[in-house]
């Protein structure tokens, strides 16, 4: 009954592990894309404060371009790039949890493992097949 009850424990601590990880996938990418947005709203409030406050700037929308003053443009570019930092933060206080999470399953399997080498040699002769 006891190697049935860690059979069962390390498949739960397993589907947990791949379901951490993939978790923390998602989570990395999405930092990666708000980055990138970050990234192209500063260079964006660049260009537009090299220009005279007096030039035509045009804001796209969609296939559309419209006449926005300079001003409207500056102070939209700003809010996205605080709007990007803001979920950046918060990304990286879900990858610190889910890392933490994932070391907590690691340490979990090493102990089932290390408290069952029976269990240890099974898995290892499941892989080799």
């Amino acid at each position: 009954m006891g190697d049935e009850a860690n059979r069962a424990a390390f498949v739960e601590l397993q589907g947990r592990m791949i379901e951490i990880t993939g978790k923390l996938k998602q989570v990395q990418n999405q930092m990666r894309a708000k980055e990138g947005e970050k990234k192209r709203a500063y260079l964006t409030m660049e260009e537009l404060r090299q220009l005279v406050d007096d030039t035509n700037t045009y804001k796209s929308i969609g296939k559309l371009f419209i006449l926005e003053p300079k001003s409207l443009l500056l102070s939209e570019q700003e809010q996205k790039l605080k709007d990007s930092e803001n979920a950046i933060t918060s990304l990286q206080t879900s990858k610190e949890y889910l890392e933490k999470q994932l070391a907590e399953v690691e340490n979990n399997l090493r102990e089932l493992l290390q408290q069952d080498p029976g269990l240890a040699r099974q898995i290892m002769s499941m892989t080799v097949m």
